[in-house]
């Protein structure tokens, strides 16, 4: 799929329940290689299970990125007053560099402006490199806020002020 990709029809389109257990899919398929490097608790916390998905769409927007109608990312917000939460960011690793992780991102800063937010943040895991380089293009910088760990698994949060 990466090397067509391009030329291939992409879309982001909000999430909807029927969507939750390819959501769950995705999660766990793009974090899955990382899963030695997580605690137990913080690799169920970080993919987490369909009926999860569905409970997070309650709490702010779910979207998902589609590659000729099969979803292959996502990511979730969480509003909270003038800050917007980022969480359940991925694609699937056979879709990695192919600007869909950009795509999403593009779709939160969007929702940003339209919430009026003067902030975005969130927490990541010092070993989701390829995920960092991603935030930091957008404008993220690290943070010495909380959380330090999820579960025992080390995170850091990141920030991006909005005009």
């Amino acid at each position: 799929m990466q090397s067509n990709i391009f030329q291939v029809e992409r879309q982001i389109r909000i999430a909807d329940v029927g969507d939750a257990g390819a959501i769950a899919a995705v999660l766990y398929e793009a974090f899955c290689e990382f899963e030695p490097l997580y605690t137990a608790e913080g690799f169920a916390a970080t993919t987490p299970k369909s009926e999860q998905i569905v409970e997070r769409m309650s709490e702010g927007p779910v979207w998902v990125a589609l590659v000729e109608g099969e979803i292959v990312g996502t990511v979730s917000v969480v509003l909270k007053r003038e800050t917007l939460y980022v969480r359940g960011m991925a694609v699937l690793p056979r879709t990695r560099g192919t600007r869909l992780g950009k795509l999403l991102m593009k779709q939160v800063e969007q929702y940003a402006g339209e919430k009026g937010c003067k902030r975005l943040f969130l927490s990541t895991t010092p070993f989701l490199e390829r995920a960092i380089r991603l935030y930091a293009r957008f404008g993220f910088i690290r943070t010495p806020e909380r959380p330090h760990d999820l579960f025992g698994t080390p995170l850091f949060t990141m920030e991006k002020m909005l005009e």
